[in-house]
């Protein structure tokens, strides 16, 4: 009776555990498909070329080539159009290299891109030390009519110039240019343009210098001797002291002496 109980019990535990470990899998299984699912696809013309692996590139053979997270791709004399998911369609120009980072923002590190970006599917875009994205905002305007509605799509183009320069267009609707601590450092509304220089685009490395000690101010040595705890400042007017004093013991010295037994008295000191 025990044995056939405990049997029971035992075959019970069994399934449970094994109804646990099927339910476990299913995230698992879903996070692997999310991660080898493609971000859209890119129809292309002329020389395009992907990274199949670090600097190994190869031309894009396939009419709809599909994008990954972390791919680059590179146009040099081609053009390609990129499509994904939510209508989101960007356009890359010639002698463009740029990646995904992942669904919702993609690098630029040359050339142009021109994007149309639906309402409801975001995308930004990473160049250099800016971050463009849209603005939900709608600009203030006396016409109504002006004002942008809600379910426009936003139209524009990034360009990377040769000097390093980003130049951003609003065709339609309002794009925001953001620095990395996130401070707007551009507002676009329709029609409007902005360029904003390779040092804002790309901002030098801070160079953190040490210095030992107290900081000396500015015209003073940047490095004293020092012996005894004493600085040089402070021996060369001991030394000074020192040189001083005896020569005007030496001067009293040779004034006292040449007494003679005759005990003349001494010459009165002459004065000119």
């Amino acid at each position: 009776m025990k044995r056939g109980f405990a049997f029971k019990a035992w075959i019970y535990f069994l399934c449970v555990s094994f109804l646990l470990l099927v339910n476990g899998f299913h995230p698992l299984i879903a996070q692997a498909k999310e991660i080898d699912r493609p971000l859209g696809e890119m129809v292309s013309k002329g020389d395009v070329k992907f990274e199949s692996k670090k600097t190994v590139w190869k031309m894009v053979e396939l009419s709809q080539f599909p994008i990954f997270s972390g791919v680059r791709i590179k146009t040099e004399k081609g053009a390609s159009l990129i499509t994904l998911e939510g209508n989101r369609q960007i356009e890359v120009g010639e002698n463009s290299l740029l990646s995904f980072d992942r669904n919702d923002q993609m690098h630029l590190t040359q050339g142009t891109v021109r994007f149309r970006l639906p309402a409801t599917a975001g995308l930004s875009f990473k160049v250099g030390d800016l971050t463009v994205i849209q603005s939900k905002s709608l600009q203030a305007s006396q016409n109504p009519s002006a004002a942008s509605p809600k379910d426009e799509p936003t139209v524009g183009s990034i360009s990377v110039h040769s000097n390093g320069a980003v130049t951003v267009r609003s065709l339609q609707g309002s794009l925001s240019v953001l620095n990395q601590e996130r401070v707007v450092l551009a507002s676009l509304s329709s029609q409007d343009t902005v360029t904003l220089p390779s040092v804002t685009v790309k901002s030098p490395p801070k160079v953190m210098v040490a210095q030992a000690g107290d900081p000396v101010s500015p015209g003073a040595e940047t490095e004293q001797w020092e012996f005894l705890g004493l600085t040089t400042w402070w021996w060369v007017g001991i030394i000074t002291a020192v040189v001083v004093t005896a020569v005007v013991v030496a001067v009293a010295a040779g004034g006292g002496g040449g007494g003679g037994g005759g005990g003349a008295a001494a010459p009165a000191p002459v004065c000119f």
